[in-house]
């Protein structure tokens, strides 16, 4: 099976591509890979419209029809609806005193340090909006996955495996298979791709009490959304409460056979399947599979190769490792 990121654009790969300035922007490309791992596996797609995304959803396939000789056969159709997708505009500014970046002895790399606190929470906060953003609460954020999976009576919810937790300390467990066709990222149209950076330079600040000090400022911004095309290739495995799967009696591998055999395909041109789960359910999984008989190799977590870095893989699929997954949801019913 491929390794991810060699057959389409990642946010990553598209941000390496855009102008910055040099060895800061690639620092920041790192450091936001290393805090969330989504942005290393994400594709990326420039909105159709603004920053609206039109995509057109087929629902139903056309048939055949058996005939005979001399006799015709009645037109059908597909059946396709519209969706349109909408990206958010997640904004920071930096600001550290011009006198400590005076006295240290790079200043652009002690800046970019100081501001390490911007990119990690900005990253965060894609993160979790990735999962749980909810454009009908919060409008000005973009609309997550949680949100389009939240019902097992839902058009697509037979893409939902119900772990069976009924308690509050309840995770999902995301199987999500990238791609131009399947589920991407957006970004607004004749704009980046990416958190972009723009330095301010120094600038005179006002305090409250009247004084005047000089600073240098930057701010940070993000304009990101998410479109899913197809959800036949996204299953999530709600309702696994933590409490009966750190005990061991949530058959825990089950409920991601039934997931793996949910998606349409693992893999499609283009594109490549990830999973997502947080540290907790992580760890109880690798316990679980470190106990299991020798002889049951195939569900067992193996090792893999992804761009170079060895981490832990179910059935070939990349388990990736994401805080922003809650142990705190609601029963999904």
């Amino acid at each position: 099976m491929a390794t991810i990121g060699t057959t389409f654009l990642t946010l990553a790969d598209l941000f390496k591509q855009q102008e910055g300035d040099g060895q800061v922007t690639s620092t920041i490309i790192e450091m936001l890979a290393e805090q969330n791992p989504i942005l290393q596996d994400m594709r990326v797609v420039e909105c159709n419209d603004g920053t609206k995304h039109l995509t057109t959803i087929r629902t139903g396939l056309p048939s055949g029809t058996w005939r005979r000789l001399y006799q015709g056969v009645q037109p059908t159709k597909s059946v396709v609806k519209q969706v349109t997708d909408t990206t958010g505009m997640l904004e920071s500014w930096s600001e550290i005193d011009s006198k400590l970046v005076a006295l240290s002895r790079n200043p652009g790399q002690f800046r970019l340090n100081e501001s390490a606190a911007f990119i990690e929470g900005m990253s965060n906060q894609m993160a979790t909006t990735f999962f749980y953003g909810n454009t009908a609460t919060d409008p000005e954020q973009f609309m997550g996955l949680a949100p389009r999976f939240n019902s097992k009576t839902a058009e697509n919810g037979a893409q939902i495996v119900d772990a069976g937790g009924t308690g509050s300390d309840n995770s999902s467990v995301w199987f999500v298979v990238w791609g131009e066709r399947t589920c991407h990222g957006l970004f607004p149209s004749g704009t980046q791709a990416g958190l972009s950076r723009d330095d301010k330079g120094m600038e005179t600040k006002t305090n409250s009490d009247g004084s005047l000090l000089d600073v240098h400022r930057e701010k940070f911004m993000w304009d990101v959304g998410l479109s899913v095309r197809d959800w036949r290739y996204i299953v999530r495995i709600a309702n696994i409460d933590l409490s009966d799967l750190q005990a061991g009696t949530t058959e825990i591998f089950n409920f991601f056979r039934q997931a793996y055999y949910k998606l349409h395909q693992r893999i499609t041109i283009g594109g490549q399947a990830a999973i997502y789960l947080n540290r907790d359910v992580l760890e109880a999984l690798d316990r679980i599979s470190n106990n299991q008989a020798v002889t049951d190799n195939f569900t067992r977590l193996r090792p893999m190769e992804v761009q170079g870095k060895e981490v832990l893989s179910y059935r070939e699929m990349p388990l990736r490792q994401t805080d922003a997954l809650v142990n705190t949801e609601a029963q999904i019913t």
